[in-house]
């Protein structure tokens, strides 16, 4: 049994050798935890009553594994007040796995130390659990006991299971909406869930539709550490989204606007890059202390290793991507632009060449019926213009199309079966095949693309917009468009695919109610949408 709530010495000693050299002292600071305004934490590690419950943000857990998942809590009874209302002592929490509900069968039990530099979170690795086993989890600190959490752990590595609930969501901007796809979400119990990024927005903002949005700490950017850890806590202390994190396992990754919109590598606007790095190092270091990641995943300053693979027996492998820390700047001066030399030189990646061939090699070496992509944007062709011309996003897959024909022409030349991409970023749903040629509509067909729409960003919506209706007309490889707020519920078995697009009537009142928009299918060994 490992319990383990702040990374090991190693990852906190290391040292990024271009953020040394680009940052200098800055960067040092961000290595070791000690950002400025930080203040140091005490050797001592407390266990008083604490003044109120510290429990406000709720629990989560993720990553299973076969044996193991990530349990995830914050000690925080002040959430927005600085370091969340806490002292700057180490806590002990105490933590218990149960197989019921109300922890008649406690199988697996700890105490952990949260420490005042990592905004009092707890990681807790549990392992020694059963493959594929339901479990129910709580935190206990200060005289006060956390809500409990559902987990499930992942089959184990040769296991076929007859069915794998799965559902995948993004971009939650919190003032566009109220959370009523999140609360769908939980009472669905899945087995497992991806976010694919935009959990937090870092900008400033100047509207909203709920009664909080006015407050001060909403309304500017987030740059430092305690700007990143604030606007964690203002999301996390949404109750729909406290459920839906306690409803199942998350798989995470970022995309843009954890950090700031549209960066790529050392690239931010006008940014200089030391400034963009250090700001770069805050982010990632809020994000691991807020997600359920494991010690692997903390961030070494601007560095995070956050491109993983985790299997689901026989039946399903999950590849997890990150298209924003390796990718090349975007082309064209970024926006929506024709495509052209830039966008399709071979010398550029979405991905990083290293995370192309890690990929590859994945999806070769798999031996699981599904393979899945989980991921930020679309990887399929956005011809945004009505007419003979062309323009696509330099943002998404389509600024990098050389990624897209080296991770296509792979799967077609190694005889990947049953790939499955899932992505987000777009605020809108969208479905369709992915073949080796766009251009040609009697191009080989060689994976299932779905894209999910927003949890609020964009607000409402409507059921399909103009752009939608130019999306559709344009491209011949869509299948389904639509333009509500939402996420998408996917039931996987070993013949079948079949995502249930879930749309919401309205996020811009607390009340709306969520309804099943179409389910499309995808058969074993035929990599084409249908209805289901």
């Amino acid at each position: 049994m490992i319990s383990r709530t702040s990374p090991p010495p190693a990852l906190l000693a290391a040292t990024r050798r271009r953020f040394l050299t680009v940052t200098g002292a800055a960067a040092a600071l961000a290595l070791s935890g000690a950002l400025p305004g930080i203040a140091s934490a005490s050797a001592a590690t407390a266990a008083s009553r604490l003044p109120a419950d510290p429990f406000t943000l709720g629990v989560a857990s993720g990553d299973p594994l076969p044996d193991g998942v990530v349990l995830w809590t914050r000690l925080a009874p002040d959430p927005l007040a600085p370091f969340g209302g806490m002292d700057q002592r180490d806590h002990r929490v105490d933590w218990e796995v149960a197989a019921d509900e109300r922890f008649r069968h406690i199988v697996r039990r700890g105490t952990t130390t949260v420490r005042a530099q990592f905004s009092h979170t707890a990681h807790v690795d549990v392992r020694g659990l059963r493959p594929w086993r339901e479990y129910f989890y709580r935190f206990r600190a200060g005289g006060f006991i956390s809500p409990v959490g559902r987990t499930k752990t992942a089959p184990s590595r040769d296991q076929l299971v007859p069915r794998l609930s799965l559902a995948f969501a993004s971009c939650q901007a919190i003032w566009e909406g109220w959370y009523t796809a999140h609360r769908d979400l939980a009472a669905r119990a899945h087995d497992v869930v991806l976010f694919l990024g935009d959990y937090i927005y870092e900008f400033g903002i100047d509207r909203g539709i709920r009664p909080t949005d006015g407050d001060e700490r909403n309304t500017r950017e987030s740059v430092t550490l305690d700007d990143y850890r604030q606007r964690y806590a203002a999301y996390k202390l949404d109750t729909d989204l406290q459920a839906a994190h306690a409803s199942a396992p998350w798989i995470v990754v970022f995309d843009d606007h954890e950090v700031v919109d549209n960066w790529a590598d050392l690239s931010a606007g006008s940014a200089p890059a030391d400034e963009f790095l250090v700001r770069r190092a805050n982010a990632f270091r809020a994000y691991w202390e807020h997600m359920p990641l494991r010690a692997p995943q903390f961030p070494e300053g601007p560095d995070m290793r956050l491109h993983r693979r985790l299997r689901y027996g026989r039946l399903a492998e999950i590849s997890m991507l990150d298209t924003r820390q390796y990718r090349d700047d975007q082309a064209n001066g970024d926006g929506t632009k024709p495509p052209n030399d830039a966008t399709a030189d071979p010398a550029r990646s979405i991905l990083g060449f290293p995370q192309e061939r890690w990929l590859l090699d994945g999806l070769t070496a798999s031996r699981s019926r599904w393979n899945i992509l989980g991921h930020q944007t679309a990887i399929t062709l956005l011809d945004t213009v009505s007419g003979p011309d062309v323009a696509v996003p330099m943002d998404t897959w389509d600024g990098y199309s050389a990624s897209r024909d080296r991770l296509l022409g792979g799967i077609a030349e190694r005889g990947i079966q049953n790939v499955v991409s899932l992505a987000g970023d777009l605020h809108r749903n969208i479905a369709g095949d992915l073949a080796l040629d766009f251009a040609d509509p009697a191009s080989r067909v060689v994976a299932t693309e779905f894209v999910g729409t927003s949890i609020t960003s964009a607000l409402d919506g409507e059921d399909l917009d103009a752009g939608g209706r130019v999306l559709l007309d344009e491209n011949p490889h869509m299948r389904f468009g639509n333009f509500q707020r939402g996420y998408v519920s996917c039931e996987i078995t070993p013949d079948l695919w079949r995502s249930d697009f879930r749309v919401c009537d309205r996020v811009t009142v607390p009340n709306g109610t969520v309804s099943s928009r179409t389910v499309l299918a995808v058969e074993n060994g035929v990599p084409a949408v249908q209805q289901a």
